[in-house]
């Protein structure tokens, strides 16, 4: 596999929620309040406009969109007429809501920071929503330390959530009524802050860790594999391409809306030996 990532696209604000589909990487430019798609050529088009910032994106079994929509908690469905309510989170998120998987029956596990994260407060645990394709929420697993990028395995029975504020990634069992029980730690990492993550083909998971200025590949019980650095910080990773052998990233300099106006954001992509799998 290749070390040295390229440039695919830059000139962003903050390129987060990276999801391969149809033959294009989407992504949220979370500060400039924008879905894009980008194709492997380079060629990029704005989507849709979040006016409270887009963060995690998914599709329903039917192919529609959905986005979530952070400062006023919301999940968003993407219709011919425009963004509609599919949910509201408020009762379930105690802040911003962030990154989503969804299964393959639709139902979408939605996280949020649980604080402000630029005020200066102190972390407080939150909760993961489950909302049901009929719009229904419910606490899907209760006071994770900044729930953040999830996968859902190939066979649809377990979720694996980063924790950014507690330095692992949890795994849980995905009931048939889409429930999460079986709390476990999937793999404790050293001096790194699980951000947005991907599962690859032998169960190992790529975690986009912002301070260690890198990606990692890990397998369950915490051993790294490998390692790919960037010249900034590397919020998300995604895996997708023709084979999903090609492991995009979503770097910038900060994620802090105050310092990001610079559009230091970028999509850096590297070739790796082992392709993608599961969702999302």
């Amino acid at each position: 596999m290749s070390t040295k990532p390229e440039t695919l696209l830059e000139g962003l604000r903050f390129p987060e929620g990276p999801r391969w589909h149809d033959g294009r990487l989407w992504f949220s430019d979370m500060h400039d309040q924008r879905v894009l798609a980008v194709g492997l050529d380079g060629r990029c088009e704005s989507i849709v406009e979040v006016p409270n910032d887009p963060s995690g994106l998914g599709w329903l079994p039917d192919g529609r969109l959905l986005v979530v929509s952070m400062r006023d908690r919301r999940l968003l469905r993407l219709e011919e007429s425009g963004l509609v309510e599919a949910a509201d989170l408020s009762a379930q998120a105690a802040f911003h809501c962030n990154d989503m998987v969804v299964d393959a029956r639709g139902r979408a596990y939605v996280g949020n920071f649980g604080f402000d994260l630029y005020g200066g407060v102190k972390p407080v645990p939150a909760d993961l929503a489950l909302v049901h394709p009929d719009g229904r929420v419910e606490v899907a697993a209760e006071r994770l330390r900044f729930p953040n990028g999830s996968v859902i395995t190939p066979d649809g029975t377990t979720l694996i959530v980063g924790e950014s504020f507690g330095a692992c990634l949890t795994a849980f069992e995905v009931a048939e009524d889409g429930r999460l029980h079986g709390r476990r730690e999937w793999a404790r990492l050293e001096r790194a802050v699980p951000d947005g993550i991907c599962l690859d083909a032998e169960g190992a998971i790529w975690v986009a860790s912002p301070i260690s200025a890198g990606v990692l590949r890990v397998r369950e019980g915490g051993e790294v594999t490998h390692r790919i650095d960037v010249e900034r910080q590397a919020f998300a990773c995604m895996l997708g391409g023709p084979e999903r052998r090609t492991l995009f990233l979503c770097t910038s300099n900060s994620g802090d809306p105050a310092e990001t106006h610079v559009r230091h954001g970028r999509i850096e992509c590297v070739g790796v030996d082992v392709p993608g799998a599961g969702l999302p």
